[in-house]
């Protein structure tokens, strides 16, 4: 990997590269998976696509704790990590640290608005994240257990697209 292009950078112009790595981050999953369904049909996508998210979820968790230095297990290590993850940053996610518990809360998806403006129906994304969570949760602590509250195809308020609760197994 070639960085010297970022030797001089200044620390806007940085940051304003962070900003197009995550669109196209983001772009780039949109369409592998527009055209993986366009190719293979909504369901073989929707596996393929639970698959390729519950593998790099926990490849990313794994990463994200070498480079970050995050050494701690638990809830608190889950949190620290997740915080680097590029679908935090993207959605904005809602972080609530409770005793014994991490609620996350997605109130606006830009997947499913995106699908919403093109007159789609959601996304039905609820595996997909539960497999998404779980490995990056359980790569940074086994004892981590994901439950979803809702998430499409549940019913959720207009104002929430999903919530995930974590706890620690035997809590």
């Amino acid at each position: 990997m070639d960085l010297t292009v970022f030797a001089g950078m200044a620390a806007a112009d940085l940051r304003q590269y962070i900003r197009f790595l995550l669109h196209h981050y983001r772009t780039m999953d949109s369409f592998w998976y527009i055209y993986l369904t366009e190719i293979c049909g909504e369901a073989t996508a929707d596996r393929v696509n639970e698959k390729v998210w519950g593998r790099v979820a926990a490849l990313a968790a794994r990463d994200l704790a070498q480079r970050f230095g995050i050494k701690e297990g638990g809830l608190k290590g889950f949190v620290q990590a997740l915080r680097y993850w590029p679908w935090h940053i993207l959605v904005g996610y809602r972080i609530e640290e409770r005793a014994g518990e991490v609620i996350i809360t997605v109130p606006s998806c830009p997947t499913q608005e995106a699908r919403r403006q093109r007159g789609l129906p959601e996304y039905q994304c609820k595996e997909m994240h539960r497999l998404e969570f779980e490995s990056f949760a359980q790569e940074i602590d086994v004892r981590i257990r994901t439950e979803c509250a809702f998430a499409p195809p549940d019913p959720h308020p207009p104002e929430i697209m999903c919530r995930w609760r974590f706890y620690l197994a035997g809590d």
